[in-house]
């Protein structure tokens, strides 16, 4: 019996998106800087800063991030990393990054409910 032919090997790609339109339409947060974070700290086999042909960063519209790996590569690294920017940046107390799909990630500021707020609306109807 003829063995079967060698089935081709395709690498994975994993492909997220980090979306950081609301705080940039603030104008709070800085996507080429975030970027450059992103290409300076990404590990690739346990080397930050060399990432080749296997992980390509690329933006999406005004206010996206594409991040492109053809070798394993974790979703939660990615948050790791954004959540890293954002302390250091000091944003980490306005910001949070909140998955909105399998394969997307996107900023958004905390909800904060002022109590005194609701009691206001109350008094004046």
């Amino acid at each position: 019996m003829p063995k079967a032919a060698a089935a081709k090997t395709t690498k994975p790609s994993h492909k997220f998106v980090i979306d950081f339109s609301r705080p940039a339409e603030d104008k709070i947060f800085d996507g080429a800087a975030f970027e450059q974070f992103l290409r300076d700290r990404i590990k690739v086999d346990g080397k930050t800063g060399q990432l080749g042909e296997n992980v390509k960063i690329a933006k999406q519209g005004e206010n996206k991030l594409v991040v492109t790996s053809s070798i394993p590569f974790s979703k939660r690294y990615l948050k790791y990393l954004t959540k890293k920017y954002l302390r250091k940046n000091q944003l980490k107390d306005w910001l949070r990054v909140v998955a909105t799909a399998k394969d997307v990630y996107e900023l958004r500021f905390y909800s904060v409910d002022f109590p005194g707020a609701e009691e206001a609306s109350e008094d004046e109807a």
